[in-house]
């Protein structure tokens, strides 16, 4: 009896993998949907479409785009955490995925979501943030910026993607070190940061190169320093804020996730997919466009990355504390 209970549930578990290893074969047969848990016009959101257009030139089905901003992306993320582990539902997550569980937890909130919800497929770009300003304000220089800001605590803003999101938390890194205080204005994704800075309505922004390379190259916005480790390639006279006497960085990435339970089987054709793509003259040229490099991990790689960014961001977050 137990022999022929125990063959049972061999048949049954090899049944189950056979037929994960048929649906893998036959996926994609419908549209699959990127969520991007940002407005339009951010660096998730300028990253997605491309990778979306290239995946579906190579793979015969649309990738929908689905942006669904708010709470410096955690609305979208949570939404993606809870969505149908089939592979037709995927997110397009930055920083934000590491730092707002941290903050959640730093100030006693309920959680959202959790990293452990996802599963990374690829990494495709990590951009540092840049400090930025209008090319029509007085501030030639960070020593400029930081010397008015500490002059009026409290009076100057900055735009964000929201309450702990990537933007925010890149910002406040540099408050942190030059000893600033600012007034932060969130907004619900990137383009919304960016035209609240060009309209006046704000005084500062920290984004990617790629994010405002439009507005750099016309001279709408002037960038005063850069949270790298060295100068960035496409602003070689930029100076870091290290070399200037603030210690920090902050890299932007950007990244592909499926929630947690996602057939393994589908994951690895995800994984070859956007590695494919990642490839494709379309998302290429788009990337080139955008003055964004294209630094491509792959799943096991990928989340080795996560684990030591969550490493680095807890003990920032952590010495900084509740953050408004």
């Amino acid at each position: 009896m137990i022999r022929i209970t125990w063959i049972k549930l061999v048949l049954s578990i090899c049944t189950i993998i056979i037929s994960f290893v048929v649906v893998a074969q036959t996926y994609p047969e419908r549209p699959i949907t990127i969520i991007v848990p940002f407005t339009p016009g951010g660096v998730s959101d300028i990253t997605a479409r491309p990778l979306a257009a290239s995946m579906s030139s190579n793979i015969g089905q649309p990738i929908v785009i689905e942006n669904k901003g708010g709470a410096g992306g955690a609305i979208g993320m949570a939404a993606a955490a809870k969505a149908k582990p089939d592979g037709y539902n995927l997110v397009m997550a930055l920083p934000s995925m590491i730092t707002i569980p941290i903050s959640d937890r730093i100030s006693g909130r309920p959680s959202t979501f959790q990293l452990n919800q996802f599963k990374p497929i690829s990494r495709l770009t990590a951009d540092p943030t840049v400090l930025a300003v209008r090319a029509d304000s007085s501030w030639k220089t960070l020593a400029d910026f930081v010397r008015d800001v500490r002059a009026k605590p409290g009076s100057i803003s900055y735009s964000s993607s929201g309450l702990y999101g990537t933007t925010h938390v890149a910002m406040e890194i540099l408050a942190h070190e030059a000893n600033l205080k600012m007034v932060h204005v969130p907004y619900s994704g990137g383009g919304l940061q960016i035209n609240a800075l060009l309209a006046g309505h704000v005084d500062a922004t920290m984004q990617t190169p790629g994010a405002i390379a439009g507005q750099i190259s016309s001279g709408k916005l002037r960038v005063l320093a850069s949270m790298s480790k060295d100068r960035i390639a496409s602003l070689p006279d930029i100076p870091t804020a290290t070399e200037l006497g603030f210690k920090g960085e902050f890299y932007l990435w950007t990244g592909l996730f499926a929630p947690i339970g996602t057939p393994e089987p589908i994951i690895n054709r995800l994984r070859a997919f956007v590695k494919e793509a990642s490839n494709h003259h379309l998302f290429k040229n788009a990337m080139t466009g955008l003055n964004t490099p294209i630094h491509f991990l792959d799943s096991e790689d990928f989340a080795r990355f996560i684990i030591e960014d969550t490493k680095r961001l807890d003990t920032v977050l952590t010495s900084m504390g509740e953050i408004k």
